[in-house]
């Protein structure tokens, strides 16, 4: 786990170095135990290593073939490097390290990027200077567990881990408005946008190739379909998957410093820790205690420890210490609202001492459907698929009369079951909150929300579980999810790891059909099947609760004061993103009625980012010749 950077200039050489170099700064935290450049003509690359892998210098990167015409710089990890370097040592190729950069490097030239991308098993973002054909090559993994991100002006090329790195090198253009309307619908930037103009992120599973300033995409995997034919039983799919879950974890244990798990009270990391109890790793288990609080596992996760018999400790949640928005802003590049951050950031604060891998259990609920809104848009399409072509005219005349009977969930469910996908998005709350107080400055009050505007279709409520599952993994699950355990963990420093991102279980998971995955009207069934077989029924019932800081109580607490910044001379005022006076209206509302809304901990995290872009965004001139 490292930070990567490089730029590529096919006009006037002379602003590559000193623009790589600024993003290594602003990559030191990824990459405490070292940095590397190298350059050719018009070309830099540079890295900032976390040694996992071979801690000795033979890890080093940039790494270089041996005629020095093809460099590597590389964030992640393979977990089956050591099975492609038998591979290719059999093909006559020699090795001067034991650590997986080097067998990218050397399948690289076996292979080709496309031919190896697809061999690869892990999470990585890296890229590639082939001197001998001038090309760069990009490469993101499958899920996009690992950020890459660039920008491209003309003949240049210039990329990075993050986006603040982009800017540092001056890379990054004005605030996206299209970008902060998402942010408030959001909390956060989704994958398909950046708050920067010309900043794109490059999307998972794809391969970028540049060459003489032309740029072409690949995109090397694809999640397979669900087979909802497929003659599978129940008790197949469980032993399959807790056969898969072994052995996501075995590989995850590649690694030459301490390694951790995270363990809360729910099934997907007691998963995750009774495979570590099962293969008999020397590992510790942290839980984050929020004393008091109703989202509090900590007893939970003790319990579930103590039955598995692996080391467990609890770090406690300081109320003095939360939420620490500064730390929040320094650890990632865009707005970024998301509770569980905090959570993550002083978890991984704690551990860092500890151990340098973290072993967690992200990805569980996602392709083996464990939130609720899943099982309720598949009830909704099997209904869809039962109905006839003139429900949706029908639906139109009775919903009033439905919705003042039944209630406004039952109104939303009807929406789903003949509007599909465009109908679910335009149940969240998100901007609505802004628009409907008319709080919306004028740089956005004419802007629309692409993800709102999608028509309400009936053929897609009769697919709207697979719609709503690709919706999911493209905003919450790759813009939410993914950058908030990359970013936080990252920011001390640690390397996370999650079992249940192994591309190959999401594979098969993806396959079963959802009877399989709903089995007796349960969410994830196969997985608490197995949590109910192999650590117990009172952990396998146990109901979600997510890792959540509960924000908004620290916002009737100890933010009050932070809230009042709110008050009065404003980024978000001043630079039109929120109409004038209205921030003052929403703090009197919230002061009388006691209840802090979320939406207010999205506007305080917005303005604290916006007034520090006010600082170091200011520069005479950007340091990349040619790119604004």
């Amino acid at each position: 786990m490292c930070g990567i950077a490089g730029f590529i200039s096919t006009g006037e050489p002379g602003g590559e170095i000193p623009a790589v170099r600024a993003m290594m700064a602003a990559l030191a935290r990824r990459g405490p135990d070292g940095e590397g450049l190298n350059h050719w003509p018009g070309v830099t690359l540079g890295h900032r290593r976390l040694a996992i892998i071979d801690l000795s210098a033979a890890g080093h990167q940039p790494m270089l073939s041996e005629d020095g015409r093809i460099g590597l710089v590389f964030n992640g990890c393979i977990y089956n490097f050591e099975e492609l370097r038998r591979e290719l040592q059999a093909a006559g190729w020699s090795f001067r390290s034991r650590c997986d950069t080097e067998v990218l490097l050397i399948g690289y030239q076996e292979w080709g990027a496309r031919e190896m991308a697809r061999r690869l098993h892990g999470m990585f973002a890296f890229a590639i200077w082939d001197q001998g054909s001038r090309k760069l090559t990009l490469v993101r993994d499958r899920l996009g567990v690992k950020p890459l991100i660039y920008a491209i002006k003309g003949q240049e090329l210039v990329f990075a881990s993050t986006i603040s790195a982009l800017a540092a090198a001056g890379a990054a253009g004005e605030i996206d408005p299209a970008a902060v309307l998402e942010y408030l619908e959001f909390g956060f930037v989704t994958d398909e946008r950046s708050i920067f103009q010309g900043v794109r992120k490059l999307p998972p599973a794809t391969i970028l190739e540049w060459q003489d300033g032309r740029v072409s995409e690949f995109r090397y995997w694809s999640l397979p379909a669900t087979d909802n034919f497929a003659p599978v039983r129940f008790e197949d799919a469980v032993e399959e998957t807790e056969s898969r879950i072994i052995e996501a974890v075995r590989i995850r244990l590649c690694a030459d410093v301490p390694i951790a798990a995270l363990l809360s009270g729910g099934i997907d990391s007691a998963l995750v820790c009774w495979a570590l109890a099962r293969l008999q790793a020397n590992v510790t288990a942290f839980t984050i205690g929020a004393a008091r609080d109703a989202s509090d596992e900590a007893d939970a996760a003790r319990q579930t420890a103590i039955k598995l018999g692996i080391p467990h400790e609890v770090i406690p949640w300081e109320e003095a210490g939360a939420p620490v928005l500064e730390e929040l802003l320094d650890a990632f590049s865009e707005p970024f609202a998301c509770q569980s951050a905090l959570g993550v950031l002083h978890l991984a604060q704690a551990i860092r001492p500890k151990a340098t891998v973290l072993l967690t259990g992200d990805g569980g609920d996602d392709v083996f459907l464990g939130y609720p809104f899943f099982y309720n848009v598949w009830r909704a399409q099997r209904i869809a698929l039962r109905l006839p072509e003139w429900a949706p005219a029908a639906w139109k005349r009775i919903r009033p009369l439905a919705v003042f009977a039944a209630g406004r969930r039952a109104g939303n469910f009807g929406d789903y079951v003949v509007g599909g996908l465009g109908a679910y998005n335009r149940v969240r709350a998100g901007l609505p909150y802004f628009e409907e107080r008319g709080m919306l400055g004028e740089r956005l009050r004419d802007l629309r929300l692409e993800q709102r505007q999608i028509p309400a279709s009936f053929s897609s409520a009769r697919r709207l579980l697979s719609d709503v599952f690709k919706y999911h993994q493209k905003t919450h699950f790759l813009s939410e999810f993914m950058p908030k355990v990359d970013g936080g963990t990252m920011y001390w420093g640690l390397e996370a790891r999650a079992p249940f991102l192994d591309h190959s279980l999401w594979e098969y998971a993806a396959s079963l059909p959802p009877e399989i995955r709903f089995h007796d009207g349960k969410l994830k069934a196969v997985l608490r099947e197995i949590v109910a077989r192999r650590i117990g029924r009172t952990v396998a019932v146990r109901r979600k609760q997510g890792f959540t800081i509960p924000v908004e109580k620290w916002l009737e607490t100890g933010g009050r004061d932070r809230l009042e910044l709110l008050r009065s001379g404003t980024r978000l005022e001043s630079d039109g993103w929120i109409r004038r006076g209205r921030l003052a209206t929403e703090i009197d509302r919230f002061g009388k009625s006691g209840a802090a809304p979320l939406p207010l901990w999205y506007l305080l995290v917005l303005e604290k980012w916006l007034q520090r872009q006010a600082g170091i965004r200011v520069r005479p001139a950007p340091i990349i010749a040619g790119v604004a």
